[in-house]
């Protein structure tokens, strides 16, 4: 099968392109002929001029974009194309080009962007559905997006734009049954969405035996939790190891925050790289996820189960259904320290049996994470995507929230 990959790669580095590598090396390594179309949001750091005035217009609607596509699906007749995502250089209007040359188009949902122009549910530090439940005015009013009205109104342009043009894929992948529920209450029909996880490739193989400290490893980011992590350690009355593993915007605020708690035992490793990142999950007793947002499928997660490492993590999102409480992990309550601080306490102090839960969570991984479970859903998801090309698009459907609302 001849299957073109989209991606447009954000500034910073995430798990959105990480499946899109690991899928593109899993399609390749099955013998399928892998093309892709991608595109970087540092190309807007050398727009100058007219050009830098017309970002906002192509971020809605690239017409370049979707002459580009139109294009090279002209040229290579793939079978199908599969999306990961199009914000901001690609714009929507790549599914316009997709349905115009009359090529099937699947996305996989990595966020919440269909329905949120802040991408995660959070505002103020809290979840938050009000463009969900209302209109995407509200996001407008308190400037979700980058904490700017102004950028968050082209984002809702957007989101509005592709609407009214119904530029949607002909299948839609959620990455677990959580967010496919909450797109299909935010409109999409749900015989138009099917879930498929994340993988994990190639397998780093369970771990022999456990280390003496707990492990964050992430994005440094407000919907992460790291400050919450951090009051927690505060809180802890026997003396846990903590290593921080990765950067962001809040690294440096966070390292200032450790010293003023006096927090001796945390220690910053900054960005590591995915072979270091894994022997550093190996290697500890087990990963904490204190994410505040709705988390979809988070990789670390994935990661630490096929590592045969258990996962404290916060009670939100896909995380509720991924981490079966007691047997694979623990959940705390979000944005609660004592909580959090009481459930390490607990698992320090029961090795064996987060050694036992370990070994669960590897056994979750094998049934549910690996390339042989997702590379025939794929397949399936394909053959269907192509069987409706001829039927109705789900870009027909309401997909839900208007402007016109308050």
């Amino acid at each position: 099968m001849k299957i073109l990959l989209v991606h447009n790669q954000y500034q910073q580095l995430g798990g959105e392109t990480v499946v899109f590598e690991q899928e593109k090396e899993l399609l390749e390594r099955t013998g399928h002929q892998v093309l892709t179309y991608c595109r970087s949001n540092f190309e807007a750091e050398s727009y100058t001029g007219l050009r830098k005035i017309v970002l906002a217009k192509n971020i809605c609607w690239s017409s370049e974009t979707e002459a580009q596509v139109m294009r090279l699906l002209r040229k290579e007749r793939p079978q199908v194309v599969h999306v990961h995502n199009t914000f901001m250089m690609i714009s929507p209007s790549l599914f316009a080009a997709c349905h115009t040359v009359g090529v099937p188009v699947v996305q996989t949902l990595h966020n919440y962007r269909l329905l949120c122009p802040a991408i995660n549910f959070l505002r103020e530090g809290r979840v938050c559905e009000e463009c969900a439940e209302h209109s995407l005015w509200r996001g407008i009013r308190y400037g979700c997006y980058r904490d700017s009205r102004s950028a968050t109104a082209t984002v809702a342009m957007l989101m509005y734009l592709q609407r009214q043009r119904r530029a949607f894929p002909d299948l839609f992948i959620a990455v677990s049954e959580f967010s496919r529920d909450k797109f299909i209450a935010g409109g999409i029909p749900a015989d138009k969405i099917v879930v498929k996880p994340n993988f994990v490739y190639p397998d780093p193989g369970e771990r022999s035996i456990d280390g003496d400290y707990a492990l964050f490893a992430g994005r440094l980011t407000e919907e992460k939790g790291v400050e919450t992590l951090l009051q927690a350690w505060k809180q802890l009355r026997t003396n846990i190891p903590l290593r921080i593993v990765g950067d962001g915007a809040l690294l440096d605020d966070m390292k200032r925050k450790a010293i003023e708690l006096k927090l001796t035992n945390v220690t910053f490793d900054g960005r590591l790289s995915r072979p270091a990142a894994i022997q550093a999950i190996k290697a500890s007793r087990f990963l904490i996820v204190p994410s505040e947002c709705y988390e979809n499928c988070p990789m670390g997660i994935i990661e630490a189960f096929a590592c045969g490492v258990p996962v404290i993590a916060s009670s939100l999102g896909a995380m509720q259904t991924m981490i079966d409480d007691g047997r694979i992990g623990l959940h705390f309550a979000p944005r609660d320290p004592a909580d959090l601080a009481s459930k390490v306490e607990w698992a320090w102090s029961r090795r064996e049996r987060m050694r036992e839960m370990g070994k669960e969570a590897r056994r979750e991984f094998d049934v549910k994470y690996t390339p042989e479970n997702s590379y025939p859903a794929l397949m399936e998801i394909y053959q269907r995507a192509g069987a409706a090309v001829t039927s109705v698009a789900p870009a027909e459907a309401e997909v839900g929230l208007g402007l016109s609302q308050g």
